[in-house]
């Protein structure tokens, strides 16, 4: 595992719509790393039995240093982990963190970007707009909520030096985000989109349609709905001169763990790589959101939390 960083809760706000917005900074007011646009903490979840990894989305200005600004839903159908963090952060709380990682980078390039959040999705966006700002970049926003009453940071988005920029869409009031207004398919426009499952893939469906390319679409999973279940299969780590039968319904982290081959795991939903093997022969079944289409044709690595194999045989570099 790589460094951790401690750190403790600046601020704590209770916004709209059960997200918590936290500013961490670190605990003996030391310097916290850079992050860019799109960059994701992972924090450890310690609380009454509770013992988990989580990611979440840095939301602030990415030029200005020393703090880290978060926004956590508390979502009431979660493993517990945001339920619990929650209730342990509270002001001058000390957490475990991450470096930040980037699985979600800016082109900054772009002539024009499009970016999309819905819900809170729109934690990843926010920094991305503060970082095409900086730029001087063009690009728009738009903010998708099931109404009003449930949208956070609009005390935020209203301070804004590119409030002309948002574009807010609710549900509830006939302002919905219209998929016709996504600019014509060009070498120089970039779509990001990040927020539940649904919505994020009406987007990207949508931009498919209308002919954007695929490396135009970028797209970033909080959580997903995954089966880890299917047919046994072997699976061979050869480092380790370990041969392992995954059942039925096991993963391959949980089978490995059996013979004492730990995989590092964070998600457990195929969502942000942590554990991710190379493969060495074999056909992977990929059910993992992480990888690109174009790495999962090519079957050279594979999340082991959540995805099961082709063949009845896997190879893996552990």
């Amino acid at each position: 595992m790589e460094n951790l960083l401690e750190v403790k809760v600046a601020e704590r706000l209770e916004d709209r719509g059960n997200i918590l917005r936290l500013k961490l900074v670190g605990k003996e007011d030391t310097p916290l790393p850079p992050f860019e646009a799109g960059a994701h903490l992972d924090i450890q979840v310690a609380h009454n039995g509770t013992d988990l990894w989580r990611q979440y989305s840095l939301c602030g200005d990415p030029s200005e240093h020393g703090a880290y600004q978060l926004g956590i839903l508390k979502d009431q159908n979660s493993r517990g982990g945001s339920v619990a963090l929650h209730e342990v952060a509270q002001q001058g709380a000390e957490l475990r963190i991450s470096s930040p990682r980037n699985h979600f980078p800016l082109d900054e390039t772009a002539n024009h970007s499009v970016l999309l959040g819905g819900g809170i999705g729109i934690t990843p966006i926010l920094a991305m707009a503060h970082r095409l700002h900086h730029l001087g970049r063009r690009f728009e926003l738009h903010y998708c909520t099931r109404s009003k009453g449930l949208t956070a940071f609009l005390d935020i988005l209203a301070d804004l030096p590119f409030r002309e920029a948002i574009t807010l869409h609710h549900d509830d009031d006939g302002t919905q985000y219209d998929l016709t207004t996504l600019p014509k398919p060009d070498d120089g426009v970039r779509i990001y989109v990040c927020g539940p499952t649904g919505f994020m893939e009406w987007i990207i469906e949508g931009a498919r349609a209308q002919g954007h390319a695929e490396d135009h679409i970028h797209r970033e999973y909080f959580n997903a709905d995954v089966d880890v279940t299917g047919d046994s299969f072997e699976v061979e780590a050869r480092a380790s001169g370990v041969t392992v039968t995954v059942g039925p319904e096991e993963t391959i982290v949980a089978a490995l763990a059996r013979e004492g081959i730990e995989v590092e795991v964070r998600c457990e939903e195929g969502v942000c790589g942590t554990c991710i093997l190379d493969v060495l022969e074999g056909t992977p079944d990929h059910r993992d959101h992480f990888l690109t289409d174009d790495e999962k044709a090519e079957n050279t690595e594979m999340t082991t939390c959540c995805s099961r194999a082709k063949s009845a045989r896997l190879v893996l570099d552990i």
